[in-house]
């Protein structure tokens, strides 16, 4: 019997353990792969949360992590704009990431499992775990954090499993010493984009999401690099002069942008698992880890006071993260629309809203303000 099980140990769920085991919770985690491993990821994390990643007790530029500092963004037809990040961020590896987190985690009494989560069952207030090895867990709470698409949400029943998503997501890393490394940039394609920035290898972090229609012309992730990507003439150029890394791309299909609950079956959804904000918007690993500690405030309330019962717990965390997230999330979606329509984007640079004053209004209304440690 756990306090709190958390299934997933990516960037949410390996900060909620770190959290609440502070607190002396018994804390379980679930993550189907060893660490360290990679996991496609844009690697850029916005300078919002480093206050109370702080406080947890990670300090990710002492660890290496790249101080981010300047952002362009191109659209198909070359026409480019660059702005100074008021707030900056970080470039850091999940690979390196992840790890620091599991490892202090560890440091703090965190029990880990490697293996995968059949279902998960609420009955009679407490939660079942059912695992791979066909063993049962119970908990008090248990924290959903396992990513953007998981045989879980089918047996949960969530609705956006329901249909086909046609958004595919590529990852590679590259040797490329021209890269400035306090550049976060954002290249757009047909049907897609790509953004760049240097990790603390020193390698360069080039991810990109494409829809599938656009895709499945070609053969395979080489031929779409060089046939569609490199029309790009930034992004030719980059491919041009750089070494892959990897002995081959990390790819993930069937990615869903659709809104999703921050409360399903009484689980406490955290990061891509609660919603996925478009990768365009650079927020996404910030945004994971702000929920995690929105969901670790409402559980230690709740397991602490006899008087905050679960229906609370579960009102005050949907509320939380409603108030910090969806905004975002809608303005993403709009700007997505906006950047893939090549229609409108014509229409935007030919009145000039395609502007630095204009980057840095969206920039603002897709990230938070710095959140500390409480």
């Amino acid at each position: 019997m756990y306090d709190v099980i958390i299934v997933g140990g990516g960037l949410a769920g390996l900060t909620a353990a770190i959290d609440l085991s502070r607190y002396g919770y018994e804390i379980l985690v679930f993550e189907t792969n060893p660490y360290p491993h990679h996991k496609v990821c844009g690697e850029y994390v916005s300078q919002e949360v480093t206050p109370y990643l702080k406080g947890l007790g990670i300090d990710l530029e002492a660890e290496g992590a790249v101080k981010i500092s300047n952002f362009e963004m191109s659209t198909v037809d070359g026409k480019k704009v660059t702005t100074r990040l008021s707030m900056g961020g970080l470039g850091i590896s999940r690979y390196a990431f992840d790890y620091l987190l599991y490892e202090r985690a560890k440091e703090q009494g965190v029990t880990f499992n490697f293996t995968k989560v059949q279902d998960i069952k609420f009955q009679n207030d407490d939660f079942q775990v059912n695992c791979q090895e066909r063993i049962s867990y119970k908990a008090k709470i248990v924290i959903g954090a396992y990513g953007k698409r998981s045989g879980l949400d089918k047996s949960l029943q969530r609705d956006f499993m329901t249909r086909k998503h046609s958004w595919l997501a590529v990852k590679e890393h590259y040797r490329n010493d021209k890269f400035p490394e306090n550049l976060v940039a954002l290249h757009n394609f047909e049907g897609g984009y790509g953004g760049l920035s240097k990790t603390e290898t020193g390698d360069v972090n080039f991810c990109y999401l494409v829809h599938y229609n656009s895709f499945k012309k070609y053969t395979d992730i080489q031929d779409f690099n060089l046939k569609v990507v490199s029309k790009n003439r930034y992004l030719k150029e980059f491919l041009g002069e750089s070494e892959p890394i990897f002995e081959k791309p990390l790819s993930i299909a069937q990615i869903s942008f659709e809104k999703k609950q921050p409360i399903v079956n009484h689980i406490l959804m955290c990061g891509d698992t609660a919603g996925l904000i478009h990768p365009l918007c650079g927020n996404g690993m910030a945004m994971a880890i702000h929920s995690a500690k929105l969901a670790a405030f409402s559980i230690r309330k709740y397991l602490d006071n006899t008087d905050f019962d679960r229906l609370t717990m579960e009102k005050e965390y949907t509320a939380a993260w409603n108030r910090t997230f969806r905004n975002r999330l809608w303005i993403g979606r709009k700007l997505q629309h906006v950047l893939l329509n090549r229609n409108w984007m014509n229409a935007a640079l030919r009145t000039s809203l395609f502007s630095e004053r204009l980057l840095k209004s969206v920039i603002a209304r897709t990230h938070g303000k710095p959140i500390h440690y409480d």
